[in-house]
């Protein structure tokens, strides 16, 4: 098997695996709330990284020098903790349908945040882009206008969006960060760990409930741990990374068809106009002038 076939393979396993974490959220709010659920899932991929780091190919040692150290409290703080927590409130307040969708904004955000704070220039198609995908995001956000058979949370849709900023704030300062990406990783949940903890030792609210753990457990380690390793290692052996990035954009429509059979949900024609707008201006930002 040459490295090109490794790239496919694990790109389609990561596409699959993350087509399915919209539904574990869901069922998950059934047994938890969104901090114990936070809580788990982070510990769960903090327990991953620190596994794959001293596997046999990771021994290499750990740099815990200050400024990296606090680094990790900064980047922790916004993902896992503040990205996952503001994410899964808005699953708790919307259909998985809404969420899953807007949440993909984060896409439209880091163009934005790198002309802002990267100093890189917005192109043509960058620009067309974005429009096309911000009018996907006007469709989902007014379905109830659109369907009154539906009553959408007009907070929960500001914390879907808001999710896309705090995952485009932490997306750009990662870029600088020159670390190890597993180091980066381990110590990013080990504060997401600490600080989702401290929130619920404060509010007394810690809960233990067998099928909660273990859907959580299943989202630490499909959305948060191992998808996001076998991601990368696709675009590592890939021969054209642009082309595999573009395969993850079939999550969201793969994910549609597990919100309806597993969740039953009725899929509404606004949420795949909506959709097909978002990914549409995504991929028209990705092609070269």
């Amino acid at each position: 098997m040459n490295n090109n076939q490794k790239g496919i393979i694990f790109a389609t396993l990561s596409v699959f695996l993350w087509s399915t974490v919209a539904t574990a959220f869901k069922i998950n709010l059934k047994y938890f709330d969104v901090l114990n659920m936070l809580f788990y899932s982070s510990f769960t991929s903090f327990s991953f990284f620190l596994i794959l780091k001293f596997s046999h190919k990771n021994k290499q040692k750990i740099s815990y020098k200050y400024y990296e150290i606090l680094k990790s409290a900064l980047y922790g703080l916004l993902n896992p903790f503040l990205y996952y927590l503001v994410l899964f409130s808005a699953y708790e307040k919307l259909p998985a349908q809404i969420a899953q969708p807007l949440n993909y904004s984060w896409v439209i955000v880091l163009s934005i945040l790198s002309v802002i704070f990267l100093n890189q220039k917005i192109s043509f198609n960058n620009f067309i882009g974005i429009i096309i995908s911000f009018c996907g995001i006007i469709i989902i956000s007014n379905t109830q206008n659109l369907n009154q058979s539906i009553e959408l949370n007009i907070y929960g849709i500001f914390l879907a969006l808001s999710s896309s900023l705090i995952w485009g704030i932490y997306w750009v300062l990662n870029l600088k960060d020159n670390r190890d990406i597993v180091d980066k990783f381990l110590f990013n949940f080990l504060f997401g760990t600490i600080y989702s903890l401290i929130l619920l030792i404060i509010k007394n609210n810690i809960s233990i409930n067998l099928y909660g753990i273990l859907s959580s457990v299943y989202i630490g380690f499909f959305e948060m741990g191992l998808t996001f390793y076998t991601w990368m290692l696709a675009l590592k052996y890939s021969n054209n990374s642009a082309k595999v990035g573009n395969i993850i954009f079939l999550s969201p429509v793969i994910s549609l068809f597990l919100i309806s059979f597993i969740l039953k949900e009725e899929i509404l024609i606004s949420s795949i106009i909506g959709l097909i707008l978002i990914i549409s201006g995504i991929l028209i930002q990705r092609i070269k002038n």
